[in-house]
């Protein structure tokens, strides 16, 4: 298929995978469908790869350009944080293998008609899930200013959060703030001239504040990943890519208390508490995207991948 996103980090996840042929392995962001692909790619016809997003257009697409694969195919609009109900529904003990790519996809901020970019002019929606009811839309034009204050310095870390939010407060005191290109001069407008001179676009912070509060992406994400955790056999590997500081700090805590659970107090000379670790983290420090995809693929500029392994026999 023409005009496909490479996804990234797609070597780094594949080969810490260790995919075997005939394993079962879950994408739990298909997005376009690219890690998908090179998932089932390497499965054959007794392999068995689970799918799910809760964008229904992307589910779509990664039916597409999964059919020439052989293996088994399940490709659910569902949400990643469902996984246990998932595998039980289609009676899987366990995964040989799972994957997290965090965050909006490639997929998503191409279409104009998604509300996702700062640079393309759009209604204000950033639905991930459209069949869901709350709008960035209901975000801009509905929270207080303090509300818009906390979403944009808790998920985008904006230091100019407040002025932002005094801005856009003002602004649609005359009429609804519509789509997309009207906030991101709104956001442009308030933030200083000195402060846009280096960095990001002015509205990317915020932008991604509001997309994250819209579908709810931080309070799912702790469950969610202890929960895939909770699914792999021993042997079994999750690969997390994270895309900005919150993600890569809940999916780093989780992974850390797996590792060592252990509640004694420091001093102690052995464990009493009993609490044993279920995980081994195969990275001790985050993967990052070598030279040369940072030039071939520059959303992988911010693009942290961390990997776990299950503990048990390996098969």
């Amino acid at each position: 298929m023409e005009g496909l996103h490479t996804p990234v980090l797609l070597e780094a996840c594949l080969t810490r995978l260790r995919i075997k042929a005939d394993g079962i392995y879950v994408d739990g962001t298909l997005g376009g469908g690219g890690h998908a692909a090179g998932i089932c790619a390497r499965l054959g016809a007794k392999g068995l790869f689970i799918g799910i997003d809760q964008d229904e257009e992307a589910v779509a697409a990664a039916e597409e350009r999964l059919r020439a694969y052989p293996c088994d195919k399940v490709l659910l609009h569902r949400n990643f944080m469902e996984i246990k109900d998932i595998l039980s529904e289609r009676n899987v003990g366990a995964i040989d293998g799972g994957l997290l790519d965090l965050g909006v996809s490639s997929f998503q901020l191409d279409n104009p008609r998604r509300g996702f970019s700062y640079s393309r002019k759009a209604p204000l929606d950033m639905r991930m899930n459209r069949s869901g009811g709350f709008t960035a839309y209901d975000l801009v034009n509905t929270y207080s200013k303090d509300e818009l204050t906390r979403v944009i310095q808790q998920y985008g870390e904006e230091r100019w959060a407040s002025r932002i939010s005094d801005f856009i407060a003002r602004a649609r005191t005359n009429k609804p703030i519509e789509n997309t290109e009207e906030l991101a001069e709104i956001i442009k407008a308030a933030i200083p001239a000195s402060a846009r001179r280096e960095g990001p676009h002015p509205a990317k912070r915020t932008f991604q504040a509001i997309r994250i509060e819209v579908n709810d992406e931080i309070n799912r994400l702790e469950p969610s990943i202890s929960m895939f955790c909770d699914a792999l056999a021993g042997g079994g590997r999750l690969c997390v890519i994270s895309f900005h500081s919150l993600e890569d700090r809940i999916a780093k805590n989780v992974f850390n208390q797996r590792s060592n659970p252990c509640a004694c107090p420091r001093g102690l000379p052995v464990c009493v508490c009993g609490k044993k670790a279920d995980i081994v983290k195969i990275t001790r420090k985050p993967v990052l995207a070598d030279a040369r995809e940072l030039v071939d693929n520059p959303r992988s500029r911010s693009a942290k991948l961390r990997v776990v392994e299950k503990r048990g026999k390996t098969e």
